[in-house]
């Protein structure tokens, strides 16, 4: 009698369990199956474009005509003092630019950075300052998705990253800023990967030594500068 009160106990303890057992592996397949049915669409509908995507790498160079950095106005101590507009001497530019356009289409995204020393002219009496600016900038661009010619325009914010050397007069001072780029050019592929590009760049923004006084103080200005540059891309 006991093996059989035993034997009843466990059947019903298996009967009572075996359906929910039974639906959680029911639940358990149909919630894999619609996870595994949206990634793979996932995959199926992003795969084509990264496939059909346009990345590239260049190297530019050429020449930044810088203008007057204006506007100049004391920081710190000497925030109520403003100083003459100075002369930015015309510089070499050099950089390099990472470039992707989904599906090949007509708007991408750039990431273009270049480096030049517009170094600041003598005033008078006062010696010139040695002036490094470096435009770290995403610019989003729209093109001509052209076999050949590719015209294309761009814009876009900038990091500028700005450095004075240390004279009889200033101290070396380090300064980030922010910038906007516009851009636009003409990009002409000589083999069906290599292409040669002429651009011209337009920067603006404002340059802020706020130490080259040492702890008193500094200066800032508005910075505008043009450039021309020539370059050569490779695209994958």
């Amino acid at each position: 009698m006991l093996v059989r009160l035993a034997f009843e106990s466990h059947s019903a303890l298996n009967l009572n369990m075996e359906p929910r057992w039974s639906w959680n592996c029911i639940v358990f397949t149909m919630t894999k199956t619609k996870v595994g049915f949206a990634f793979s669409l996932a995959l199926t509908c992003l795969c084509p474009a990264v496939a059909q995507a346009e990345y590239y790498v260049a190297g530019q160079v050429g020449v930044n005509f810088a203008d007057r950095l204006t506007g100049i106005q004391g920081t710190g101590s000497f925030v109520t003092q403003t100083g003459p507009d100075l002369d930015l001497q015309n510089a070499v530019l050099y950089g390099g630019k990472l470039g992707f356009f989904p599906s090949n289409g007509a708007m991408g995204i750039e990431l273009d950075v270049f480096n030049s020393q517009p170094n600041i002219k003598n005033l008078d009496n006062i010696p010139g300052i040695h002036l490094g600016v470096t435009n770290v900038g995403i610019n989003l661009l729209l093109r001509y998705p052209g076999q050949t010619f590719q015209p294309y325009v761009g814009f876009g914010g900038a990091a500028l990253i700005a450095r004075i050397s240390e004279t009889v007069d200033v101290q070396s001072d380090t300064d980030v800023g922010f910038g906007i780029n516009l851009l636009g050019g003409l990009r002409t592929f000589i083999t069906p990967y290599v292409a040669i590009f002429a651009e011209y760049k337009y920067t603006r923004g404002t340059l802020s030594f706020n130490e080259a006084f040492g702890s008193a103080g500094g200066f800032s200005g508005d910075y505008r500068a043009q450039a021309l540059v020539f370059g050569l891309s490779y695209h994958f």
